[in-house]
């Protein structure tokens, strides 16, 4: 038993003691009783009200404390307010540290609520999209940054992706929003970025290809069209015949390049998405796959076609024809003779899954996280002797990512690669053939 109990069991004997003398004399035990049981209820009101008045005011109990129960817990109570203005000088403190670090920021901080309502953001958000806090708090981050874009990307909470927008605010500017949600109420915090300069130094670079791949292209054709007139020709060009045929080889590897870069060029500059047509998947696959036993020719590759049938999907047919025959034809190309490679089209989960599985000799990990970079190569000069052009994984993540879709690559060292296609599942379509 604590020392506390102890008091108080001596306090209600001493009560019971100093009751019975005077009930004895006076024969009257409920009376004699009663008083000092009425002092010690009051005594206990007293200190109750008194803890009461000060946890209301916020203020600190000072000793003397009273003896027994209430004397322990004016004590503890004490020590939690001690313990709690220290967590609260720490908690100021971080708070002081957060603010500061927040207003150091160049980007654009902001946190917005469950149905878009600002609830914080710091200076930079101000320069970046027109934001003031705590002025704007509780107002509709749509009505602030009023932009169709940004109202769509919102909706389809889709934020793998950053945005790229001009905030109305100012226009001379372009900036790169990235939404991340957090906690378990529906918050997310939204940071943008100044890329004004590495948006023009990108636009200038894909202008730049676009024309000079363009400039070249009409030359290219000429030179080409001479030197295959010279290589069939039948004057006795014997001893430079095989100097013309290098000559048109590698002209026609050089149209193959600007062709790419030309894809690849209006790909990037052209960031609408374009859904309107029903693509036949099936039958381009089948296609697709003719083309590639013809490339093949004497290595003699094994393809296998397993396609659903009936599985379409949403899409521009010419941008998913160029990323499909790349990955194909990637892996006639770059896998040796009589390797097996398989082609598969299905329902996958929640998404449509176009996949290009093959027993070649696999890539090292190492090279896996920047196969999509422009002319990027596991081996140059296999890749060179192949005919690829190193633009191929390129054109595939662009036309992916223009139908929301994701380009996975598995792959080991001597066992062969998988790249794979995810589409959203609200991208297919059934087509059921006629009777």
């Amino acid at each position: 038993m604590s020392p506390s109990w102890n008091i108080e069991l001596r306090i209600l004997l001493g009560i019971a003691i100093l009751g019975s003398l005077p009930g004895a004399f006076l024969g009257n035990w409920h009376l004699s009783l009663l008083i000092p049981l009425s002092g010690y209820l009051l005594w206990h009101l007293f200190n109750l009200i008194r803890l009461r008045r000060c946890l209301d005011l916020r203020k600190r109990l000072k000793p003397p404390y009273p003896p027994g129960l209430w004397g322990e817990i004016y004590q503890q109570t004490v020590t939690l307010q001690k313990r709690g203005q220290r967590r609260k000088r720490r908690l100021s403190r971080f708070a002081s540290r957060f603010r500061e670090a927040a207003a150091a920021l160049p980007d654009a901080a902001v946190i917005i609520g469950e149905y878009r309502e600002m609830e914080w953001a710091n200076p930079a958000a101000l320069r970046l999209l027109g934001i003031t806090w705590p002025e704007m708090q509780g107002q509709s981050l749509l009505k602030i940054v009023s932009h169709p874009v940004l109202e769509e990307y919102l909706q389809q909470a889709d934020y793998s992706r950053p945005l790229e927008l001009t905030p109305p605010n100012n226009k001379g500017i372009v900036v790169s929003l990235r939404v991340t949600p957090f906690g378990r109420t529906q918050h997310y915090l939204i940071l943008a970025r100044d890329i004004t300069q590495l948006y023009h130094v990108n636009q200038t670079r894909r202008d730049f290809v676009s024309n000079v791949s363009h400039e070249l292209r009409t030359p290219l054709t000429v030179i080409s069209g001479f030197l295959e007139t010279l290589v069939h020709s039948d004057k006795k060009l014997t001893e430079h015949r095989r100097a013309l045929q290098l000559m048109h080889q590698q002209t026609e590897r050089m149209e193959i390049i600007i062709t790419d870069l030309l894809t690849l060029s209006r790909l990037e500059m052209d960031n609408e998405e374009r859904m309107q047509e029903a693509v036949a998947v099936p039958l381009m696959l089948e296609s697709i796959t003719s083309e590639a036993r013809a490339l093949s020719g004497e290595h003699r590759h094994v393809l296998h076609l397993e396609s659903e049938p009936t599985l379409w999907m949403l899409g521009n047919e010419s941008e998913l024809r160029s990323a499909f025959s790349n990955l194909i034809f990637n892996a006639v190309r770059h896998t040796p003779q009589r390797s097996e490679i398989t082609i598969g089209w299905k329902k996958s989960g929640d998404n449509l899954c176009l996949s290009v599985s093959d027993t070649g000799e696999g890539i090292a990990a190492i090279h896996i996280p920047r196969l999509t970079e422009r002319f990027y190569r596991v081996d140059a000069g296999r890749s060179r002797k192949s005919g690829g052009t190193g633009l191929g994984l390129a054109i595939v993540k662009h036309v992916l990512n223009r139908h929301r879709g994701e380009l996975r690559i598995e792959s080991q060292a001597g066992k062969g690669s998988t790249f794979s296609c995810y589409f959203p599942l609200e991208l297919a379509m059934r087509h059921e053939p006629a009777d």
